[in-house]
């Protein structure tokens, strides 16, 4: 549950996770995400995709190839630490964790572990363009 503008109460039925399907660290966490009992279901798509451009058409999705966001069925936008901490909230093995992550006890683990695999996404990632430092966005352009 989240709240909502006017302070009421959105309810998360579904939520969409965006990942970079060039990342092997992304791609590995998707697979483990798919093999987890979930208690909100989790459509993964990736990032950047035509199918996330068809869902999400006012989406800076350049932006989702460099963050982890995930959107909840009523609009919601989570990006960073709190992407991954709602991941772990559809889970029903991680839901307790996850509260746990969101205390000031918590977050500064969570925010740990999206720095770490941030840093590890840098140092594995193949280069990006022609030497220019540019990447492509896949499905652009088609």
């Amino acid at each position: 549950m989240t709240t909502g503008t006017g302070g009421q109460r959105l309810s998360v039925e579904r939520l969409t996770v965006l990942y970079d399907a060039q990342c092997s660290l992304c791609v590995h966490l998707r697979q483990w995400l798919l093999k987890q009992r979930q208690l909100v279901p989790l459509d993964l798509v990736p990032a950047a995709s035509e199918e996330a451009r068809r869902r999400f058409p006012g989406l800076d999705h350049a932006g989702t190839l460099e963050e982890i966001t995930v959107i909840g069925d009523g609009g919601q936008i989570y990006l960073g630490t709190d992407a991954w901490i709602v991941c772990l909230w559809a889970l029903a093995e991680h839901r307790p964790r996850s509260h746990w992550l969101t205390t000031p006890a918590g977050r500064p683990f969570a925010r740990a572990t999206v720095l770490a695999a941030a840093k590890y996404r840098s140092l594995t990632a193949a280069p990006c363009g022609d030497g220019d430092g540019a990447c492509t966005v896949p499905g652009a352009g088609d």
